[in-house]
């Protein structure tokens, strides 16, 4: 029974540090124009590496169909 409340404690602490992280990390905001010019570029190449390697682009359509890249 003591094992199991050390196990629990264990996941609740884990959890607790977590979620200090995560809110830690939300409040924190870009305070330039160059780095909110970076995350805005880098949420733009997420979706479209998002759009181009989902399952359906990458197994159901020809390899370039989807690339938006186009030297």
């Amino acid at each position: 029974m003591v094992e199991l409340g050390v196990l629990f404690g264990l996941l609740v602490a884990a959890v607790l540090v977590l979620l200090f992280v995560l809110l830690r990390r939300r409040s924190g905001n870009t305070e330039n124009v160059d780095g909110r010019l970076i995350e805005q570029a880098r949420r733009v190449q997420a979706y479209n590496d998002r759009v181009s390697y989902n399952a359906g682009a990458v197994h159901g359509s020809s390899p370039t169909m989807t690339d938006h890249y186009r030297p």
